[in-house]
């Protein structure tokens, strides 16, 4: 038979965090004095797990620097997706380069931070919770979904897709975020049969306890049903998925796909975070890389496709991250060790395309061969929340950063 302390012990949702005591608790007194952000943008965060080389994403083929440091895994000029006589795409990112043609991919060039760090899990740390000092606890976009975004306690104002777990950026206290690895499968754990039991063992609970309890469930119910009627969506284009590249078994097209259903579907979304890994090319970078981006390029591809098909188009910005680039020179397998700064792209309908911030110098390095960085990530983060979402940025990221011009002039 099951009892309270069986749902407290297991966990009642399968698919979803946040929704715990001192969180509904610590939400009620934010409702209680924030406005909240009143718009119908999205932010989708598109993770590249494992340290992407961005010398190979952005390749800078003019310079005979890069041609020296990588004989053998260089990309030469005749090769790359030329954007000017300095710098190119990866042959890899046809579309995406028809998409930067077409003024809607912004790239920013050199993006990093002082001292930068080497370990996967520092540098992850960094990014996730916008602190070079690793100091802070809750994650940047967790921060923003708890204090600020205008979800009127909807349960998927905030998603991770595709995902087992909440990514450590969308964790904060107080911040509800739903992990959906498929619409199928987001359900309370146990089925039916345990929606039933909780309702039972909980209806007549006095106090607090109870009633916080009655909440957690009622909302997660409601986010069950708002995404399992997918009627109004169907994919205007297909995504193909792909669900081993090198060892990685990530299926970016199928949470991408998710993502354009609930973007379609459920107007309380405003943050969609999705990730593919693999990319800690220490060997075979050449081959590895390319696979990843190539899946990369038809993954975002699809899903811009499907977004302007669907007139949701102008709602939405895309921005990559991942938590370190490489070094400079290849090392004696074919790959590059973990490096420092790296570009970052932001797609979409309503960005002003183009090159942004300076290109970091391959000649003029740090710690024995990393480059450093021209633009403080931060920057970027601070023109996603208040010039994309309309937030207060200095309260999510602790101060004011360089104002970097990456969006078209849009209505507030």
């Amino acid at each position: 038979m099951l009892t309270r302390r069986d749902f407290l012990a297991s966990g009642l949702l399968s698919t979803a965090v946040g929704i715990t005591v001192p969180a509904v608790l610590a939400k009620g007194v934010l409702a209680a004095t924030n406005d909240g952000i009143h718009n119908d943008r999205v932010l989708v965060v598109l993770q590249l797990g494992g340290g992407n080389d961005g010398l190979n994403t952005v390749v800078p083929y003019a310079d005979p620097a890069y041609a020296t440091a990588r004989p053998s895994i260089g990309i030469t000029g005749d090769k790359v997706l030329r954007i000017n006589d300095q710098v190119g795409l990866n042959p890899a990112l046809p579309q995406l380069k028809s998409l930067y043609d077409a003024g809607r991919v912004a790239i920013v060039q050199g993006v990093g931070y002082d001292q930068p760090t080497y370990s996967h899990f520092e540098g992850l740390y960094v990014w996730e919770h916008a602190d070079p000092q690793r100091r802070q606890t809750d994650g940047w976009l967790g921060k923003l979904l708890a204090a600020q975004l205008d979800s009127q306690g909807h349960p998927l104002a905030g998603c991770a897709l595709g995902q087992a777990s909440t990514p450590s950026e969308l964790r904060a206290t107080a911040a509800e975020v739903s992990v959906i690895q498929s619409a199928a499968t987001y359900r309370i754990q146990g089925g039916n049969g345990r929606e039933v039991a909780a309702s039972a063992l909980y209806r007549k609970t006095p106090g607090i306890y109870g009633a916080l309890f009655d909440q957690a469930l009622s909302t997660a119910k409601s986010g069950i049903a708002a995404l399992q009627d997918a009627s109004k969506y169907t994919p205007a284009v297909p995504y193909v998925p792909r669900k081993t590249v090198h060892g990685s078994r990530n299926d970016l097209a199928s949470a991408l796909q998710l993502t354009a259903q609930m973007i379609v579907t459920q107007p309380s979304v405003k943050v969609c975070h999705v990730v593919l890994g693999g990319f800690d090319t220490h060997q075979q970078e050449d081959t590895r890389q390319t696979a990843l981006l190539a899946y990369v390029d038809a993954a975002v591809s699809a899903f811009m496709q499907d977004l302007e098909a669907h007139g949701q188009a102008d709602r939405v910005v895309l921005m990559t991250w991942s938590e370190f680039g490489r070094r400079v020179a290849e090392n004696g397998s074919r790959g590059t060790d973990h490096g420092s700064a790296a570009p970052v792209f932001v797609v979409g309908k309503p960005v002003a395309g183009g090159l942004y911030g300076e290109p970091p110098s391959l000649t003029s390095l740090i710690d024995s061969g990393n480059l450093k960085y021209t633009t403080d990530f931060r920057s970027v983060y601070q023109t996603m929340i208040r010039d994309w979402l309309g937030g207060d940025a200095a309260s999510v990221l602790g101060g004011g950063f360089t104002e970097l011009p990456l969006l078209k002039a849009v209505a507030a």
